[in-house]
């Protein structure tokens, strides 16, 4: 039986139990509350891990989330790029907790970075628009060129569905997995 390209839900919750569920969440945003059970493999982290999860795909079906749906989108087709079947999770750990599932916190979880990347990215280009406005009033009117800039890359980012701020936020000690943290998770997953 094939998985469907996305699982929502309650589908998800009814099966856990039987599913290898990868969050591709920065470590961060994972420690602020993830699925049961979920391994986290950051989304720039996937190729690295591809050989595990084709071996875990070979074991059982593959469930991988992120905060709303997007990031694992984009990891399963990734996945399927190279031949490893999995499924999304629709509307991700956001609809999991509105519809009142539990999400977990690791034991000794290091909470760096409580914000979501959203949320990081919402702050950022926020600050750097303000930043924009008070040196373009203050200094000189150029300055105001870096507002436009970030709202030239908002209007960017929603029409192909990108984000390059994420991407260079996610590159942040605070968003990124430790070498052995990493490793720990790829060796859990062998594990499974």
């Amino acid at each position: 039986m094939n998985t469907p390209l996305t699982l929502d839900v309650g589908q998800a919750h009814t099966r856990l139990h039987e599913l290898t569920v990868i969050d591709v969440r920065t470590p961060g945003e994972y420690a602020t509350g993830h699925l049961p059970d979920a391994l986290n493999i950051p989304l720039d982290q996937v190729r690295r891990a591809l050989p595990d999860l084709r071996h875990a795909a070979e074991r059982g079906e593959i469930l991988v989330v992120c905060a709303s749906g997007a990031r694992s989108e984009s990891a399963c087709k990734l996945l399927a790029e190279h031949g490893i079947h999995a499924a999304g999770l629709v509307g991700g750990t956001r609809a999991w907790a509105a519809e009142g599932h539990e999400l977990h916190q690791p034991a000794a979880c290091d909470t760096r970075a409580g914000w979501s990347m959203e949320r990081q990215v919402r702050f950022t280009a926020g600050a750097m628009v303000l930043l924009g406005l008070l040196l373009g009033w203050l200094a000189h009117p150029a300055f105001q060129l870096l507002s436009a800039g970030i709202a030239g890359g908002l209007v960017f980012s929603a029409l192909t569905d990108t984000c390059g701020m994420a991407v260079m936020l996610g590159k942040l000690p605070y968003n990124r997995p430790r070498a052995a943290d990493l490793d720990a998770t790829l060796a859990a997953l062998r594990g499974r």
